[in-house]
């Protein structure tokens, strides 16, 4: 059996519903028990929990073989993910299939691209069989900026950098193949979309989409910081952001386009474009 975090979320979400549609019943862990009924009705079995509080979690986690791995983006993610992998153990999950980040990198000045990277150094040495999804960014993540989006801009410092955007339903398509399959031992398989876009290719997506202009704002480091912390971003988040724009994107270190998605499902990963044109309302 497949024990599931993050099973509410962008990937999770559309991973729980695929595994459902293939008749595969997995445990996922939620935290809420509303979370946990919606689960129900795609017949998986919901465990209430934290990884913040992992010793009740052994007893959840036992009967099963494989832990999809997905940690939160959050300034505990390394403590998160350690113990994960130390209940996983203990439970006898004998194979760890962990959602990573694309630019993941210890020296990495993006917090969750740093504790990324340390996650799979303790992956790696945790006697587990592996394979890590290096994800690049997510097209979910312009859902968060559909306040501004809606009034015709897309404040972001990146530059004229671009970056292979990804949707987050492709990452979730090639997990479960993952999952699911054998032969992907030892595998780091870097998944992005099949373009690279500098933000004013985004915002004409966005536009073209809603049918309505949308005008990228190369918006200053600072004014981006302060844009933040009055809409209330934590700090940690700030910074990681501010890096992941102004450092990684803007500079041109973004990972470039992989054929992944195509090579293990068999189908083309979803372009912006179209994504944009799907989640119109949204953006209106």
């Amino acid at each position: 059996m497949i024990f599931l975090t993050g099973a509410t979320g962008s990937i999770g979400g559309h991973l729980a519903r695929i595994l459902a549609e293939r008749g595969v019943k997995a445990r996922a862990l939620v935290r809420k028990v509303e979370d946990g009924d919606r689960l129900r009705t795609l017949r998986h079995e919901p465990v209430i929990g934290d990884l913040a509080r992992p010793d009740p979690l052994v007893s959840a986690m036992t009967g099963c073989d494989t832990l999809f791995l997905l940690p939160p983006p959050l300034a505990n993610q390394t403590e998160l993910e350690s113990n994960a992998l130390t209940v996983a153990k203990t439970a006898g999950i004998s194979r760890v299939v962990k959602v990573s980040a694309g630019d993941a990198n210890i020296a990495s000045p993006v917090p969750w691209a740093k504790a990324h990277a340390l996650g799979e150094l303790a992956l790696h040495r945790s006697g587990m069989r592996w394979t890590i999804l290096r994800a690049s960014a997510f097209y979910q993540n312009f859902e968060k900026l559909d306040a501004p989006i809606r009034k015709g801009a897309l404040p972001i410092p990146a530059g004229r950098g671009n970056a292979a955007f990804i949707d987050a339903a492709d990452v979730a398509e090639v997990a479960a193949c993952v999952l699911l399959e054998d032969g992907h031992d030892k595998a780091t398989y870097h998944l992005t979309g099949p373009e690279a876009l500098t933000m004013k290719q985004v915002a004409a997506a966005l536009s073209a989409g809603r049918g309505k202009p949308v005008r990228y704002i190369n918006l200053p480091t600072p004014l981006y910081r302060a844009s933040m912390k009055l809409a209330g971003v934590n700090r940690w988040l700030r910074n990681g952001l501010v890096a992941q724009y102004a450092d990684v994107v803007a500079k041109g270190h973004d990972i470039a386009v992989t054929y992944e998605v195509r090579r293990i499902t068999g189908k083309e990963p979803k372009p912006f474009a179209r994504w944009a044109e799907e989640r119109r309302d949204r953006f209106l």
